[in-house]
């Protein structure tokens, strides 16, 4: 329960078309936003108990931050005490019931794989697990397919380095059944994924992997998880109000959810019904006690809960694509990027995000220090909060990068380093890099494009916030992976193959650009001697599988289908997951007709009622049309030419007005062209722009982002 952490929103929903919140609300918010303030001056403030309330008031009262949570408890340790535990806002709109840092209960969502891995670290402890065990070994009856000779060790469970093919939670997990029970092992069992990259060879957050790791702790030893940390971690340390079972007094006190627009989420239930990943609950004071613990080397007022050495490992990060930017500890990951300088390997973290509530622990060893601030909205509070409490208190983790002098590569140099990259996680979170006269130039769907300044072999700066990009090479010198700051800075993104073509699509082909940059990243087969087909008529029902599956959506499990003409149909489940999410309608008599080709028109309506949702139909009111559209279609077509969501077939005549062609059938590379720009084009840089120049309707343009 991080991402992607979910997810935040109609916008990010969208940018994955539809990565359909639940894929990602068990990771950290997905697109970061940039960390705010100057970079670090070396001027610091003591932290203490006066200090720490102080800044902890002034922020909560700030302008920046009221509009990211609508409840907030924190907790600020230093030297084994509480220096400052305080609670803001309401954990409750409508009984107006203030947060309580010591009783009110949050899901801290990710921040569990903390706790999940100090389980393990325990077990290793004892010698009931070690670090290199083969996962089968523990849990012998796993039907794990792996091509490697490599075996998924507890190591690279915690590291999140395991090599799976992304199984990220289902929509069906999120449900309203409190009665429902599924045990970690039945679901694990049910959901396990393959083995796709060598183990040990890239990092990928892995919601999957603590999940197992959960079922490792319970077998090795021989109790419920859920018992296993009352018993082991909860108890000894005075945790009161924290487990991972959404019964008795953490329901009765758990605060109400608020997705990022402050619009309230119905209290849900999980499956499995005990999440090692993300399901615990806790507050704010519990989690001080932990904290207090962890920075003692391990031991709590009462009780050891880790050995000093057990502790002094787990804040050693295992792998890093650049030592300005770490990957993750047993049980932490890599802070937030500050401008400048990167993420400090001196601080650890865990982020956490459900759809209606966020979570950030960090911990900074050497200052005997740790914080932890968690909200009932979900939403880039941490992302305001962190920076600023490190430049006020800790500059010098903030202080700008020492680099030593280096000499840019050439642009033929450089051009290694181009072609199209697409996250590990969630394929459709595409980047796109090419050269020219500035150099090296990135580009994606969520920022829009912006210069990388080389420093390093294999680190360049963002002009944009400069933050750091960094590269992984093979022992060749061949880019492998890319590890940039805003669209998923918790994992990596891996480069794509070199273009082979189709034997009917060259170089020359005026729809190369789009077709052969979708074959790169793997959505077409990379054999040139296969027909592309690109004049081929689309039907109804590949467009809606082709789009859904791209945007890393499954089909729906129902049986009870809302057309009658879909039984045996092989798009079927996905026309019900179109239908689930509002993006078809059906002919009007009960009928889907998956085998009738798809207007042009038609394709643009079933997006249209996607980004209707994020971005207000006026704002493409100006947008001239040519050609014939029927009336029903014009809002649709009007936002796919203002977006640019269309291919070189859409001309505008001389009067300015296009013509979409919204009559003709839709064929393969016009279905390419909208993929394509789907993955690419900055919609909400372009909608900014619209609306700024459309004052009427500025104030209606846009729902609340989340980030």
């Amino acid at each position: 329960m991080n991402k992607i952490s979910y997810m935040p929103g109609t916008a990010l929903w969208i940018k994955s078309f539809a990565a359909a919140l639940l894929i990602v609300c068990l990771m950290t918010t997905t697109v970061y936003g940039a960390a705010s303030g100057a970079e670090g001056n070396g001027q610091s403030k003591e932290l203490n108990a006066e200090s720490a309330a102080a800044f902890l008031d002034a922020f909560f009262a700030s302008e920046a931050a009221k509009p990211h949570y609508t409840g907030a408890s924190v907790v600020v340790v230093k030297d084994g005490k509480v220096i400052a535990q305080k609670g803001y806002g309401v954990a409750d709109k409508e009984s107006g019931k203030a947060v309580d840092p010591a009783s009110t209960v949050f899901r801290i969502a990710s921040v569990s794989k903390t706790f999940t891995a100090v389980a393990a670290m325990q077990l290793i402890e004892q010698g009931k697990l070690n670090l290199t065990d083969d996962v089968l070994k523990v849990v012998p009856n796993l039907k794990l397919v792996n091509p490697f000779n490599i075996p998924v060790t507890i190591e690279h469970l915690l590291t999140h380095t395991t090599g799976f093919e992304i199984q990220d939670p289902n929509p069906e997990d999120f449900h309203f059944d409190f009665d429902k029970n599924v045990s970690i092992e039945d679901y694990v069992q049910a959901n396990l994924p393959p083995v796709v990259r060598k183990p040990g060879s890239s990092y990928m957050y892995d919601n999957f992997a603590s999940l197992l790791l959960g079922l490792a702790v319970e077998k090795a030893s021989g109790v419920p998880f859920e018992t296993y940390m009352k018993q082991n971690v909860f108890e000894p340390l005075g945790m009161k109000n924290s487990g991972f079972k959404l019964e008795g007094s953490l329901k009765e006190q758990l605060a109400a959810g608020y997705d990022a627009a402050g619009q309230k989420v119905e209290t849900y239930a999980l499956t499995p019904t005990v999440m090692p990943h993300g399901g615990m609950l806790s507050t704010a004071e519990d989690i001080g006690k932990f904290m207090i613990a962890f920075l003692s080397g391990g031991a709590g007022e009462t009780s050891r809960v880790l050995a000093e050495k057990t502790v002094d490992q787990m804040e050693v990060y295992r792998s890093s694509i650049h030592p300005l930017m770490p990957d993750t500890t047993y049980g932490f990951e890599a802070p937030f990027q500050i401008p400048g300088a990167g993420s400090s390997s001196k601080i650890i973290t865990k982020a956490g995000d459900l759809t209606d509530f966020s979570s950030y622990l960090f911990l900074i060893p050497e200052q005997n220090t740790g914080v932890f601030l968690t909200y009932n909205q979900q939403g880039v509070l941490r992302n305001l909060f962190y920076p600023q409490f490190i430049q006020t208190f800790f500059p010098q983790y903030a202080a700008p990068a020492q680099l030593a002098e280096y000499k840019p590569s050439s642009s033929d140099e450089l051009s290694k380093f181009t072609g199209y990259y697409s996250d590990l996680r969630i394929k459709s979170f595409v980047s796109g890099l090419k050269t020219g006269e500035a150099g090296l130039t990135i580009a994606d769907a969520f920022i829009g494009p912006r210069q990388l300044k080389q420093v390093d072999a294999n680190l360049f700066v963002d002009g944009l916030t400069n933050q750091f990009t960094a590269f992984k090479l093979d022992e060749n010198g061949n880019v492998l992976y890319m590890k940039e700051p805003y669209i998923n800075p918790l994992g990596y993104a891996s480069k794509g193959v070199t273009p082979a073509g189709f034997a009917d699509v060259t170089g020359e082909h005026a729809y190369a650009e789009q077709i052969l940059a979708l074959q790169s990243l793997g959505y077409y087969s990379n054999d040139a001697s296969v027909a592309f087909q690109p004049e081929q008529q689309v039907t109804r029902g590949e467009y809606v599988q082709f789009i859904l599956e791209s945007s890393n959506l499954k089909g729906s499990e129902t049986t009870e289908l809302a057309f009658s003409d879909l039984d045996g149909h092989p798009s079927a489940s996905f026309i019900q997951t179109a239908y689930e999410l509002g993006m078809v309608k059906g002919t009007g008599t009960g009928k889907f007709q998956p085998e009738r080709v798809i207007s042009r028109q038609e394709a643009a309506a079933i997006l249209w009622r996607m980004y209707s949702l994020q971005y207000s139909p006026q704002l493409f009111e100006n947008v001239k049309l040519a050609g014939k559209t029927d009336a029903w279609a014009i809002p649709a077509v009007q936002m796919m030419i203002a977006l640019g969501i269309h291919g070189p077939e859409v001309q505008r005549n001389a009067d300015g007005a296009a013509d979409f062609g919204s009559k003709n059938i839709l064929n393969k590379q016009e279905l390419a062209a909208i993929l394509f720009a789907l993955l690419t084009q900055p919609t909400d840089q372009m909608v900014a722009a619209l609306s700024q120049s459309a004052p009427g309707s500025a104030n209606t343009a846009l729902l609340p982002r989340a980030s």
